[in-house]
């Protein structure tokens, strides 16, 4: 089992309480964990995913622009933080795992460390009606 600094420990922890869908990611933008609230517009169990690299999640869960055009991972806020470290918002279609589109608003923000050490993102996201 893969060792995690105690700030993405904790940030899982948090996550399994918020009554919002949370997504959280390392560094190199692989998902370490979502909760529950995001497997219902996600469209699966986290145990049924798993960790997966950001090549992988940031497709399967085909975020659309209005028009329906895929986005690219580089359009997403979540990579947006990844790469800048910096926070990031954003709004997008995305096409869950069973066919289901659901417009949403994400929020991402770093998960900083002792040391201001970049130890991973979070995204908080929700529906909009």
């Amino acid at each position: 089992m893969k060792a995690y600094d105690i700030e993405l420990i904790l940030s899982r922890q948090l996550a399994e309480c918020l009554s919002i869908p949370v997504f959280i990611t390392d560094t190199e933008g692989n998902l370490l964990f979502y909760n529950e609230q995001a497997e219902e517009i996600l469209g699966k169990r986290y145990e049924e995913t798993g960790e997966m690299p950001v090549e992988e999640w940031s497709t399967i869960f085909k975020p659309l622009d209005d028009k329906g055009n895929l986005l690219s991972p580089e359009d997403l806020p979540l990579v947006q933080t990844l790469n800048n470290c910096l926070p990031a918002h954003g709004s997008f279609w995305i096409k869950s795992l069973v066919g289901e589109n659901h417009k949403i608003s994400v929020t991402s923000f770093p998960i900083m460390g002792r040391g201001n050490r970049f130890l991973g993102a979070t995204a908080i996201f929700w529906k909009i009606k």
